[in-house]
């Protein structure tokens, strides 16, 4: 058997090519059904479908009120279709809506109770819509770690977030990529004092708000309010978050967790790079394993891999070398990879 730390992705890992997931995977249709339930109650169109929708709308299906519960129902069922005979989950993390999943993924909320905070918060942070996001690399095509290029995007970033009528702050720290979040003043601001790459960056992130900044402070309070502290209790597997600070099973206390989820994770930036090199670094796994949808969530991955030289890696030619020699990194949004941890393979 292999020892894993199982990562769930966050917001935009659901798009066109990830359209009928929940109707290939997941695998329990009475829970699936629950939620559509919630939803339902709620005025909402049903994960179903959305799931089983003709063609996929980046209006609708990119919405934070459907797109993060889309995203946690496919991170659940890849988590229950891991075959725990083949694998142990030795820890859990998750990159930014990610933490709600792995919240449920390490049992510190039910499934249901863990759709309840998703979608409560998705569709919070999709009402309030402040600010946005935008997403700009300090690596180069080949991964190569670059700490002199990061700090200075970072001093950019800082130097504009402190202009009179500009917020821009750090969101995400995203492997090789930094997830920007302000206003529009200081999105701009940023967009004009950096060049463009290869035609695509920076680039704006659509239907997402400035999530991991102060502006997030009201979709917070809200959160604090609508979601009972009754939901929350202490995990059964260890969890990473976005400090890279470890939630022991025996040592967690549930008020602090809950007020971790609905405040600091909320407002503050999120530090994903941080988690997977603790998760390596504490817990030395065989695999990583990501759960779907999508695949976009293993580069970064594999990028805060490097950057911490786990197992010698110093560049993507040395990621991939180990990869198809003992892959250690398996996407479940890959037929080819998910075959690896799942039943009946």
């Amino acid at each position: 058997m292999k020892t894993a730390v199982l990562i769930c992705p966050g917001r935009g890992t659901y798009t066109k090519t990830e359209l009928g997931t929940l109707h290939r995977h997941f695998p329990d249709r009475s829970m699936l059904a629950a939620f559509d339930a919630r939803r339902a109650k709620l005025g909402q169109e049903t994960l179903t479908a959305l799931d089983t929708a003709p063609r996929y709308s980046l209006a609708t299906h990119g919405r934070g009120d459907n797109a993060s519960a889309l995203i946690y129902a496919a991170t659940l069922g890849d988590a229950l279709s891991i075959d725990r005979e083949k694998v142990q989950i030795v820890a859990v993390t998750g990159n930014s809506m990610g933490w709600y999943s792995a919240l449920a993924c390490a049992g510190a909320l039910s499934p249901e109770g863990g759709f309840d905070v998703v979608n409560t918060m998705g569709t919070l942070m999709q009402q309030a819509m402040i600010g946005g996001q935008l997403v700009y690399p300090h690596v180069d095509d080949d991964w190569w770690p670059d700490p002199a290029r990061k700090d200075a995007l970072l001093a950019q970033v800082a130097g504009i977030g402190a202009r009179p009528g500009h917020v821009l702050a750090l969101s995400i720290d995203l492997g090789g990529m930094l997830v920007i979040a302000g206003n529009e003043a200081g999105l701009a601001a940023f967009e004009a004092a950096v060049p463009s790459l290869d035609g695509r960056f920076p680039m704006r992130l659509a239907n997402h708000a400035a999530f991991h900044t102060s502006l997030q402070a009201p979709v917070a309070e809200e959160g604090h309010a609508r979601l009972a502290p009754d939901l929350f209790r202490r995990p059964t597997l260890p969890l990473i978050d976005g400090r890279g600070a470890v939630w022991w099973p025996g040592a967690t206390g549930v008020h602090a967790l809950r007020d971790y989820t609905l405040g600091h994770q909320v407002t503050k930036s999120y530090d994903f790079t941080r988690a997977v090199t603790v998760a390596a670094r504490e817990f030395a796994p065989d695999l990583f394993i990501v759960t779907g949808p999508g695949t976009t969530l293993g580069g970064a991955v594999a990028q805060s891999l490097i950057a911490a030289n786990w197992g010698g890696m110093g560049d993507k030619t040395d990621f991939q070398a180990r990869q198809a020699e003992d892959p250690q990194l398996i996407s479940m949004g890959r037929e080819d990879q998910r075959q690896f941890v799942t039943k009946g393979c």
